[in-house]
């Protein structure tokens, strides 16, 4: 029996459209891709959209208009915390999603953000080539997901009052870290914790439920956290907060598509690397124009600071981290032997 829950899943799945030629029908591919940031255009607006769109445009051409993709920027398509599992059930065929988002359902995506463990983009980004990329893409693959393009970013903290730099600067503040091991370090250091996506951190400072937020340089400016905030850490110098974001895939979509398909686009995704990590890093600077220019007050972290956020994360997330599965405890010890 055919019920509109099964007619709602076909409908976000990737649907064949037929393109009548001379004599023959050649299925296209109509792909729907989803994330919770602001929507803008290919060039302009958070650089998160801007690389789904010109993923989009690049696919679109190179298969010579036989795969196609529509954005759904702020959670418009399926809410932000839904879009994993939706994804993993084939009900939706990618998004620009923040790794340790899916922790609730898979402990082991919490390595992308696991405090202090990256220390710079290029040691991010040099997990896809070393053994602990090809052990998470290999698990995720496993679970239904696949890795298109890598996208890591930096972050830093915004504060309704006083700047949290080191760790004393926590204790008794409402603050939001990002993932379970973040809000652990967190509680080590005497602050509480508020479990929310990004895009709820506004109204969760602007109602007092929240003094301070963790996230990307990008959603500080992109949520318009200066609206709600009087000081800024900055982790443009140095940061123990890095998400790894990528674009995934629903791996049920991607396996259905003829080889050429699937070619193009992980030889596009790859390609967008390169964007997303400019794209973070210039947010990493801009992020304190925007701050100051609002009348909050900067402050900078430097490498000390972030041996003593780091310091906590071993003795209490890394640990916890690591004792959870046997794929949990590889992949940490896999990350820690990656340098920066």
């Amino acid at each position: 029996m055919l019920t509109r829950r099964h007619v709602i899943a076909s409908a976000l799945a990737a649907p064949a459209i037929l393109r009548l030629g001379t004599g023959t029908a050649q299925a296209a591919t109509a792909l729907k891709i989803s994330h919770q940031f602001p929507g803008g255009t290919i060039d302009k607006g958070d650089f998160r959209d801007r690389l789904c769109r010109m993923f989009a445009e690049e696919v679109n051409k190179r298969s010579k208009g036989d795969i196609t993709a529509e954005i759904y920027p702020n959670s418009s398509l399926i809410k932000t915390n839904a879009q994993f599992a939706a994804m993993r059930k084939g009900a939706l065929d990618l998004s620009l999603y923040p790794m340790p988002y899916a922790g609730g359902e898979l402990p082991e995506t919490n390595i992308g953000l696991m405090p202090g463990l990256v220390a710079t983009y290029d040691q991010g980004l040099k997990w896809k080539t070393e053994p602990v990329g090809k052990a998470l893409t290999d698990f995720l693959a496993d679970k239904g997901i696949i890795l298109l393009t890598w996208v890591w970013q930096a972050g830093g903290v915004a504060s309704r009052s006083k700047p949290i730099v080191a760790p004393e600067d926590a204790k008794g503040m409402k603050v939001r870290g990002g993932s379970r091991e973040m809000d652990m370090v967190l509680q080590t250091a005497g602050a509480s914790v508020l479990s929310i996506p990004s895009n709820e951190i506004y109204t969760a400072m602007q109602t007092g439920a929240c003094d301070a937020g963790l996230t990307s340089s990008t959603s500080l400016i992109s949520f318009r956290l200066d609206e709600v905030s009087k000081a800024l850490t900055s982790g443009a110098g140095a940061s123990y907060w890095f998400m790894l974001e990528p674009l995934m895939m629903s791996k049920a979509v991607f396996d259905k598509l003829p080889k050429d398909h699937q070619d193009i686009l992980v030889a596009v995704g790859a390609e967008l690397e390169a964007f997303g990590k400019k794209g973070a890093q210039e947010d990493d600077v801009e992020v304190a124009k925007v701050y100051e220019k609002a009348g909050a007050k900067v402050a900078p972290l430097d490498l000390a600071t972030v041996g003593k956020w780091r310091d906590i994360a071993r003795d209490t997330a890394w640990k916890d981290y690591g004792a959870k599965t046997a794929t949990a405890g590889n992949l940490l010890k896999l990350a820690s032997d990656v340098s920066a």
